[in-house]
């Protein structure tokens, strides 16, 4: 231990000598500590090719060999600089498993919600279903336009207007109540709600601003039969239908009835009276709407089972289409009756025929088969087939000046018998 000082001072004075630097020092003995490492990945290199050249054969206790790892020998001053950088490493590697375990935690707190307001109207376009509005409109002005009244454009505008503000509001508020039910279903999961892209805050504001005007100008623009009805509705979809979807296949009937009732209100709109016109626009789309949504919520049915939801398709399959079919043969009924209530002319049972048994035949196919296929062509038949049928009801729609011409006549008639 005295000589060490005395190496120490010599060691110097030989480097002041020479001219050597402490880097030059340095590197040479990086040098050492890779030429020694060198040396011992050969020397494991070679105790793993001596092993045995079978090594499916497991070897005794006898015949095990071991091999000890050699450690490599450092000159003392070595050592402290690789204790220093494996404690550099360890407290990297610490930081870096503190900052992922923030990261991880500030995902799991609650974030506000930022709302950029160019991807707003698309987001309360999805949260309204814009497309089930659009149809709900248009079954509304089919009622109104097959009304026996001389056609009001601005009571049409209004009328429209405020059954899609209502069908908005409807929709805003389904969605609202169905969000972890629609979470567990591949059909809704990207509903926005579900997706968190609004608040439900916004969602209520949104359907009640909706709402409020909705019925307000079916109320007092239009008239209040029309504004009644599309309180009842808003509150049959909400209220019952929405509860009843997880309790009772009951909902499909219920759903049918708020369905059925946005072309009862075209039709009030223009007369103000609930007549026999009226109640056969209902009928039609009541039963149409069976043989529609059967059909879709067969290829759904494993949704329908992940979100908690009773469908007919899913507990009673048998009655699912069988309902389907037995809805089918009535559109042909409804069709025959439309001309004996003076809604139409006779002409119309025969050109909707064909349409009629083409549907009927697919719900027959449906009912029989039972299969994703059969009930994928009947769904996609229910798209066209209503447009079509109500288009072919109003160019066979009695025309007000025939109504005129024969209460005339019949006022001549009466007068002559008179005389």
């Amino acid at each position: 231990m005295q000589q060490v000082p005395c190496k120490f001072a010599c060691l110097l004075r030989f480097t002041k000598a020479r001219g050597v630097t402490f880097q030059q020092l340095n590197f040479l003995k990086r040098m050492y500590i890779a030429q020694n490492n060198k040396m011992l990945q050969e020397a494991k290199l070679k105790a793993e090719s001596a092993a045995s050249p079978f090594p499916e054969r497991e070897l005794s206790a006898s015949e095990k060999t071991v091999i000890h790892d050699v450690s490599t020998l450092l000159p003392p001053s070595s050592e402290k600089p690789v204790i220093k950088e494996g404690r550099e490493l360890t407290a990297v590697a610490g930081a870096s498993e503190t900052v992922t375990e923030m990261s991880s935690k500030k995902e799991k707190q609650w974030k506000e919600m930022k709302l950029n307001m160019d991807e707003l109207p698309g987001i309360l376009a999805r949260l309204s279903k814009i497309k089930l509005t659009a149809l709900v409109v248009s079954t509304a002005s089919a009622g109104y336009a097959m009304a026996p009244v001389p056609f009001d454009p601005m009571c049409f505008l209004l009328a429209s207007l405020g059954t899609g503000l209502s069908s908005c509001a409807a929709n805003s508020i389904n969605q609202f109540f169905e969000v972890p039910f629609d979470s567990n279903m591949n059909r809704t999961k990207n509903r926005p709600l579900v997706r968190g892209q609004i608040s439900p805050l916004l969602a209520v504001s949104f359907a009640v601003s909706c709402a409020v005007p909705g019925l307000a100008l079916l109320t007092w623009g239009v008239n209040p039969l029309t504004g009644a009805l599309g309180a009842f509705n808003i509150a049959l979809y909400t209220c019952c239908y929405t509860p009843l979807k997880r309790i009772s296949i009951v909902n499909t009937w219920v759903g049918a009835v708020v369905g059925a009732i946005p072309p009862i209100m075209g039709w009030t709109a223009a007369t103000g009276s609930l007549d026999a016109g009226a109640l056969l626009l209902g009928g039609i789309l009541y039963s149409w709407q069976f043989p529609h949504f059967n059909a879709l919520s067969w290829g759904l049915r494993e949704d329908y089972s992940r979100g908690g939801y009773c469908m007919m398709s899913v507990t009673h399959p048998a009655m699912c289409r069988r309902v389907a079919l037995r809805h089918c043969f009535a559109l042909i009924g409804l069709s025959s009756v439309a001309p004996v209530l003076n809604v139409t002319t006779w002409t119309f049972p025969i050109i909707s025929l064909p349409i009629n048994l083409y549907i009927s035949y697919l719900g027959f196919r449906f009912y029989r088969d039972a299969d994703r296929s059969s009930s994928r062509k009947l769904f996609f038949c229910s798209l066209w087939h209503l447009p079509l049928l109500l288009l072919l009801m109003l160019t066979c729609k009695k025309s007000l000046y025939e109504d005129n011409k024969k209460e005339t006549v019949d006022g001549e008639h009466g007068v002559v018998l008179e005389k």
